[in-house]
């Protein structure tokens, strides 16, 4: 008899699990909080109708009357189309599971555990930790792509840099002809170019007090940008 009794219980479990919305459940629970407000207005309507409402309740009677046996048949529809849909993003979300590297689930591990410790702790001390972790983790595979990477780039940069110099020298020699431009750029231009220089100092700084991020970050050529904004081409800069 106790054997009976768990194992329907357990089958009621699997029966209420797969009932269940994994994903769109918070639809669900919209939809029938909107039910009840709605109906909860309906009823103060029909109570604060006065005269009208026996008219009202004879209308009610109708509606019900009719509408009654459709949504007898059909009333479990909407559900089940939001069941169906829930089930495709279960398949989706495991499709998509099972193609996501190692890395990037453990990313995301990482991410939801910080997200717990800062919810639990406070932000500044847990935010600091986790910093700290992350850089000690992905530091030696961020210095590793850097160190590969770095002659191919210097060689790129170096063999495109003229020409590009060049068409942001003539493009904006264009621009100036056009009307209104040359205003513009008097208010643009030394905001552009202070902004770039508290950008430089903050790297520098950044790297003097031992950042080893700032390493990787570049800094922004104002005294290049300067002569393109003068008009100068490449081949002037260089004497």
């Amino acid at each position: 008899m106790a054997d009976a009794v768990e194992k329907s219980d357990q089958i009621n479990v699997e029966t209420a699990e797969q009932e269940r919305l994994r994903y769109l459940e918070f639809v669900h629970a919209a939809a029938i909080h909107a039910v009840l407000c709605v109906a909860r207005m309906y009823i103060c309507a029909k109570d604060s109708a006065g005269p009208l409402k026996p008219g009202v309740q004879s209308v009610e009677d109708t509606v019900k009357t009719v509408v009654g046996p459709v949504y007898d048949k059909y009333h479990g529809v909407p559900f089940e189309l939001l069941k169906f849909v829930d089930r495709k993003v279960d398949e989706s979300v495991q499709k998509v599971e099972r193609r996501v590297p190692s890395v990037v689930k453990n990313a995301s591990a990482t991410a939801k555990t910080a997200a717990g410790e800062v919810h639990r702790s406070g932000l500044v001390g847990s935010a600091a930790g986790l910093a700290r972790s992350v850089y000690a983790h992905y530091e030696p595979a961020a210095k590793g792509l850097y160190a590969r990477y770095e002659p191919a780039a210097k060689e790129i940069y170096a063999k495109y840099e003229p020409a590009a110099e060049q068409a942001a020298a003539s493009a904006w020699r264009s621009l100036n002809r056009l009307p209104l431009v040359p205003r513009v750029a008097q208010v643009v231009v030394p905001t552009a170019a202070q902004i770039s220089e508290k950008y430089n100092k903050a790297v520098c700084s950044s790297a003097e007090k031992g950042y080893a991020v700032s390493a990787y970050l570049p800094l922004v050529p104002t005294k290049r940008i300067a002569r393109v904004f003068a008009g100068e081409t490449p081949a002037a800069m260089a004497h």
